[in-house]
């Protein structure tokens, strides 16, 4: 029986010959394994590293496997890997609706199909009725869960997070975050996620990884 979740067996990344982050472990569905360290020690690039978008100044190697593929090699489109960052990245110049609907998987076909996927993908988050709002008219709590809702519409296996709740003030950090783990959690997501903030490990409710520029584990 294949097991599920997300693996990094022995990954290492080094750049020009010297090593600049290793990690070796397993984040079961729904679970959260936290990266925690100072910055320039290669959290987002470990982040990189399983997206699919590592530089190619960097050089890999170990296994990534997700629900039992190897998918180290893949094109970021084939990995069906979703990415939070602290930036939404949200479209401006398209309706919240449109933003919602290019992340919609390609499976998905036909507008009135299209157009109900993102209707109940808004009502739970409690936007329903915000296809027509232009992203520029919402708050800081608002583009976050458009945003989450975009990535989970393009049905991922995985959860990458990037220091996803730093902007938000702390009340909707809490909010946002509480609402982006239960929704992992929900869903049987593997969740790994890099921040400096002790509150996001604490919420996270799982293991916690600290990595140092001198010996990266």
């Amino acid at each position: 029986m294949t097991e599920r979740g997300l693996h990094l067996d022995q990954v290492e990344i080094h750049l020009h010959g010297a090593p600049v982050v290793a990690l070796d472990a397993h984040v079961a569905p729904g679970e959260v394994l936290s990266v925690m360290g100072p910055s320039g020690v290669g959290k987002s690039t470990l982040l990189a590293a399983v997206a699919g978008t590592l530089d190619p100044v960097f050089t890999l190697s170990g296994t990534i496997r997700l629900d039992g593929t190897d998918i180290t090699g893949l094109p970021i489109e084939a990995r069906r890997v979703g990415l939070m960052f602290q930036d939404e990245l949200l479209f401006p110049h398209l309706s919240v609706g449109a933003n919602l609907a290019f992340g919609l998987d390609p499976n998905i076909r036909g507008r009135a199909a299209r157009r109900i996927a993102v209707a109940e993908a808004l009502a739970e988050v409690g936007l329903d009725g915000y296809a027509s709002r232009a992203p520029g008219t919402l708050s800081g709590g608002q583009k976050a869960r458009v945003a989450l809702m975009r990535m989970m519409l393009s049905r991922p296996r995985a959860l990458l997070l990037d220091e996803a709740f730093s902007r938000l003030d702390a009340d909707r950090r809490a909010r946002v975050r509480d609402l982006v783990f239960q929704t992992a959690t929900a869903r049987g997501l593997p969740v790994l996620q890099v921040t400096h903030d002790p509150d996001d490990v604490r919420a996270a409710n799982g293991r916690v990884v600290t990595l140092s520029t001198n010996s990266p584990t």
